[in-house]
């Protein structure tokens, strides 16, 4: 057990490190880097491909990066915004970390990307551990999959920046309770602004996209509290501590995620 432990914190070290210098280097170029989490079928790549139209139609210069374990799907349907993707097949990985998006990277992002989306692997687990260098990280829920989501997955709802409802359009038919869910994504992540969407109507796309762009102009972000815990955590042990710099991986205050807007 110890040595799987180790090899996990090992593995999240070598990601803090990779994806410090991945920001850096994004930050360079002028990009803001989204990543986006949330389980299958959420709508997220239809979210996104508006996001990406809607992006270029106002002039802001945008790219993605969309994973899976396999096809290239999303990609090509992305692809019809217009805006530069890439995919990454992930090979079986339930995330992405970031030196697999670097690498992606290097050698293709168009010179002047003001946004760069990460459509992250669907999946509400292993990638809320995973700083991918990103400057706002949003998670996502349809109104479909019920009201109990940011409880039941309260990393990735808990380290978000911004959260982010999908498929507003059929909440009455679903019967969905807002008002639980909303109270569920406050006791997970007290404060974090939440933006109802609906890529089939258009319902909220703009003020998401306001919302990137004002991260992307360097106004402070949502600081989530796991993420304020964890960095009270390192001061008080010292970032030098190998026992203490990484909690342990079921711990959700593991995820190494920027505390605020680092801009």
């Amino acid at each position: 057990m110890c040595r799987t432990v180790d090899l996990h914190q090992a593995v999240l070290a070598k990601n803090d490190t990779n994806a410090v210098e991945l920001r850096r280097t994004l930050d360079d170029r002028g990009t803001t880097a989204v990543n986006l989490l949330s389980s299958p079928g959420s709508g997220k790549t239809a979210l996104l491909e508006l996001l990406l139209t809607r992006s270029l139609a106002g002039g802001t210069p945008a790219a993605a990066v969309t994973a899976d374990l396999a096809t290239e799907n999303d990609a090509t349907r992305l692809a019809r915004s217009g805006a530069p993707v890439r995919q990454i097949l992930t090979d079986g990985l339930c995330h992405l970390e970031a030196g697999m998006l670097g690498g992606k990277l290097e050698g293709w992002l168009p010179e002047g990307t003001r946004l760069l989306f990460v459509e992250n692997v669907g999946n509400l687990v292993c990638p809320a551990s995973y700083d991918l260098g990103e400057t706002l990280r949003i998670a996502l829920a349809s109104v479909t999959e019920g009201e109990d989501k940011p409880v039941k997955y309260p990393a990735a709802f808990g380290l978000a920046h911004l959260v982010v409802v999908t498929k507003s359009d059929l909440a009455e038919a679903v019967e969905f309770r807002r008002d639980d869910f909303l109270a569920g994504v406050q006791q997970v992540n007290p404060g974090v602004p939440v933006i109802e969407t609906s890529a089939r109507t258009g319902e909220g796309v703009d003020k998401l996209l306001a919302h990137v762009l004002r991260a992307a102009d360097g106004r402070q972000t949502h600081t989530p509290v796991l993420a304020r815990q964890h960095e009270k955590h390192l001061h008080h042990h010292g970032e030098g501590d190998a026992e203490h710099e990484h909690p342990h991986p079921h711990d959700p205050a593991a995820a190494h995620l920027p505390a605020g807007n680092p801009r």
